[in-house]
């Protein structure tokens, strides 16, 4: 039975040291129940030999989980040294009073808190005392074991630092061996104890310290262990209860390097900017500030001072008032703050410039330029202030009168003397701050009318009828009613006839007259023509023609030579 259990314990451990050789690229330690300690082991009853108290197993101490955390191993192993011993006193049926033994423990973390630990204790009685008929007790050299072999959960607290404690409760069974009396006892009196095997479970927890990345020293793992073997005066099952101190070394496998611990936080930093940077006394600048690196959680406060203007404001915004401020470059100085400690405040500074006031300008034109005397011109002033300040307009001018207020007035000549005028355009804003510009204009005197003067029109040809010397042909028409247009046109114009005939034709005056009296008659009669607007001549000069002349209001028709026809 003994040979079978520990058999048993073995695979176990070879079991649970499988996945973490796989996992790991480096050896692991193959897991196994360690060799125990001598230790005392007593029996006590009352009238038979005692209930010996034996060895029993340490619970394991596995290094606390980080699941992903880059300093959590994968598998934890355990070996080392277990002291189990009875509480308070010696119970009905506890067979571990003083035992001494090894134990290991095998742990798969599953993040950075959870894991499952596997645990198998080994301890060894060399003695036994006996009590009762023995009194005072007799110790006797014995030999004997215990196996433990428990499973369970571990809850471990993992930092950044070498220390990890951690709890586990562990549940399984507990195996001892009979015990014998050695020394050359025989008959049934020299195995006081059977074998048993049965429940056993614990509850404790431990304390891990980080040697290195893969090493940590186990400092102290206690628990309280309970076990349920039997009364041997009874030969029912009872409660036992012990305590297990177990130390030793844990070898830790997979998982990454420890994380760096946590960067300090960056120290605050503030910077700030006015807009505009350039303004003039009375406008409105707004300064900005930007912090960086406000620890979460924390509430900024904001302060604001300048050394000209007005300056308020409580958050990372102020609004400076420049009424009154004098041309020249201020600045505005910000505060933030989240705290007393160094690097939890900062200060930032922004400039701004007040410019002077710029004075107005002003253009001026005159339209026209030129007039004669007595014209008018008009005056157009252009005024602009870089401040966009109110404007008022005036005008003066060298000579004549000029009139007007707003952007435009009027200059008269009436009265002026002929050459150049000047008109000067005048603009003065709010502040008093003025702009002047000049305009010329120049008078002429007025250019007198041309006399009017005669125009010869179309002549009248009459030397294609024979017969008929004086008649009025349609050639003859076509000529009057074109003259006949230009005197509908020219309503106080006149027209002079002048009847002419060949020197070779018989009653030649009379023929002239004749056929200046015909064209007339066409005038009147076909075309309307007031009569009193037409004239007639005879000529001096030879041809079969009637020349007309067109005589506008005003002139004078030269009749040097002609005959006027009654």
């Amino acid at each position: 039975m003994r040979i079978n259990l520990r058999t048993i314990a073995i695979a176990a451990v070879a079991v649970l040291l499988a996945p973490s050789l796989t996992l790991l690229a480096e050896e692991t330690p193959s897991g196994g129940v360690k060799d125990g300690k001598s230790a005392d082991a007593a029996v006590s009853s009352s009238g038979e030999p005692g209930v010996p108290m034996a060895a029993s197993s340490q619970a394991p101490a596995a290094d606390y989980s980080g699941g992903m955390s880059l300093n959590t191993p994968k598998v934890e192993i355990f070996l080392g040294y277990s002291y189990l011993r009875a509480v308070p006193t010696l119970a009905a049926g506890n067979r571990f009073v003083y035992l001494n033994g090894g134990s290991a423990s095998i742990a798969f973390n599953f993040n950075r808190y959870l894991g499952l630990v596997g645990d198998f204790g080994d301890y060894n009685d060399s003695q036994l005392r006996l009590n009762g008929d023995l009194s005072p007790g007799v110790v006797v050299n014995s030999s004997g074991n215990a196996y433990t072999y428990l499973f369970g959960p571990r809850l471990s607290f993992r930092g950044h630092g070498r220390l990890t404690p951690f709890a586990q409760v562990l549940v399984g069974g507990v195996h001892a061996s009979d015990v014998t009396i050695s020394g050359g006892c025989t008959g049934t009196g020299c195995t006081p104890l059977p074998a048993e095997t049965k429940l056993a479970l614990t509850a404790g927890g431990g304390l891990d310290v980080g040697l290195s990345r893969h090493i940590a020293l186990r400092l102290i793992q206690a628990e309280y262990l309970m076990t349920r073997f039997n009364d041997n005066t009874t030969g029912a099952s009872a409660s036992q209860n012990d305590v297990r101190l177990s130390a030793g070394l844990v070898f830790r496998f997979g998982g990454g390097p420890p994380p760096p611990p946590p960067a300090p936080p960056a120290a605050l930093t503030y910077s700030c900017s006015a807009n505009p940077s350039s303004a003039f006394p009375g406008d409105a600048i707004v300064v900005t500030g930007s912090a960086m690196n406000i620890l979460p959680g924390r509430t900024a406060v904001y302060t604001w001072s300048a050394d000209g203007g007005a300056i308020t404001g409580t958050s990372s915004t102020a609004n400076i008032d420049t009424k009154g401020l004098a041309p020249g470059t201020y600045h505005a100085r910000g505060n933030v703050s989240e705290g007393g400690k160094p690097g939890e405040s900062a200060d930032c500074s922004a400039a701004f410039t007040i410019r002077a006031f710029e004075g107005p300008t002003v253009s001026c034109s005159a339209n026209p330029s030129t007039v004669t005397s007595g014209a008018s011109s008009s005056i157009t002033a252009s005024g602009m202030s870089p401040q966009n300040r109110t404007l008022t307009y005036s005008y003066t001018s060298t000579s004549g009168t000029v009139s007007g207020s707003g952007t435009t007035a009027t200059l008269s000549t009436a009265g002026a003397a002929t050459g150049a005028i000047t008109v000067n355009c005048n603009v003065v804003d709010d502040l008093g701050q003025t702009a002047t510009a000049p305009a010329t204009v120049t008078v002429v005197s007025p250019v007198a009318a041309a006399a009017p003067t005669t125009s010869a029109l179309c002549s009248i040809s009459f030397d294609r009828d024979a017969r008929r010397p004086a008649r009025v042909d349609n050639d003859a028409k076509a000529c009057l009613d074109g003259i006949a247009l230009n005197l509908q046109q020219s309503s106080d114009a006149k027209i002079a006839l002048v009847g002419s005939a060949g020197s070779d034709e018989k009653g030649g005056k009379r023929l002239a007259a004749e056929r200046a009296t015909n064209t007339k008659a066409y005038l009147v009669k076909e075309k309307g023509i007031d009569s009193s607007r037409i004239t007639t001549y005879t000529g001096s000069e030879s041809g079969k023609t009637v020349s007309t002349t067109l005589i506008p209001a005003g002139a004078t028709f030269d009749a040097n030579g002609d005959t006027a026809i009654e």
